[in-house]
């Protein structure tokens, strides 16, 4: 296993938001906790970085019509996603690491989870423009999470690089195959070999919000495709192959084999298979992050 220059990124927002007992449900998901206790959006932050995290998010994920409504995030958009910013921030700047840690600034997808039906490129830069003014001053690098479609890949990038110059990563969702020998696809249902012609666009490609299952075929896809670009994985822990809701309906259940331990033997596989990124998605806690830290020694 290649242990060097691991990079951990922190977990999920979400599910820690809820554990700590913070203000949470669907459709508004973590931006409640922002609107109503966000000194609470700043533990979760202390919590990852104590855990071993160096790379942290800002909470903006559902600050978007799709979970807030439109009237929000009109007259709210831009403030909310400045304070997430701003508290992601002031918490790495009070931290007491001795190594420095890194702001990635979430770009959400802009049309809810999982729903590339959805998807309206001529609405992508006015979703998004707020969201990238707000937290360009203040972050590292852009992390694009979430994508489903090979089009909203292209039409995301486009957006930020309008507005930014600054490190983009970008990270693919794939959907959950209840047989592992079924062919991999994005959640559009497009088969992987549609990413390749983007992967020239890209210094960073990321797989997120699937199951830990799913990310050691899909990394090593990638490597196969392009041997210079940097890969990562933070994977979730939901029930998702057995969920009968729509994905943004409810809370969806947690898987309870996934623990740190299990999420630690999936990450080596990640690593030997050449991904050198590693995180958490939805349900992966500080203690599991915590666990990936024997990945750097």
């Amino acid at each position: 296993m290649n242990t060097h220059n691991i990079t951990l990124l922190d977990g999920g927002m979400g599910r820690e938001l809820e554990r700590i007992g913070a203000p949470f449900k669907q459709p508004e998901w973590s931006a409640l906790a922002l609107m109503q206790a966000p000194n609470l959006i700043a533990d979760v932050h202390r919590n990852f970085i104590a855990a071993g995290a160096q790379v942290i998010t800002t909470n903006t994920y559902a600050l978007v019509p799709f979970h807030i409504g439109e009237a929000c995030f009109r007259d709210h958009g831009f403030e909310l996603a400045l304070q997430a910013a701003q508290i992601a921030r002031n918490t790495i700047e009070g931290s007491l690491t001795a190594s420095p840690i890194k702001l990635a600034g979430c770009i959400p997808p802009a049309f809810g989870s999982y729903r590339p039906d959805l998807f309206d490129p001529t609405r992508v830069t006015d979703i998004l423009s707020p969201l990238l003014r707000a937290q360009e001053a203040l972050v590292d690098m852009w992390l694009i999470e979430t994508v489903s479609s090979s089009q909203e890949a292209m039409a995301v990038i486009n957006a930020v690089k309008q507005f930014s110059d600054k490190p983009i990563w970008l990270s693919f969702s794939l959907t959950n195959r209840h047989d592992l020998t079924l062919p991999l696809s994005l959640r559009s249902q497009e088969p992987l070999d549609s990413v390749i012609p983007l992967l020239e666009q890209l210094d960073t490609v990321l797989f997120n919000c699937s199951q830990p299952e799913e990310m050691e075929e899909a990394i090593r896809f990638t490597r196969l495709h392009n041997s210079d670009i940097t890969i990562g994985a933070y994977a979730n822990s939901f029930s998702e192959v057995k969920r009968t809701h729509d994905a943004n309906a409810m809370l969806s259940s947690l898987r309870e084999d996934v623990t740190p331990e299990r999420y630690l033997s999936f990450a080596q596989r990640w690593v030997n298979a050449g991904a050198t990124i590693i995180g958490g998605c939805c349900g992966i806690g500080p203690e599991h992050i915590s666990a990936l830290t024997i990945l750097q020694k």
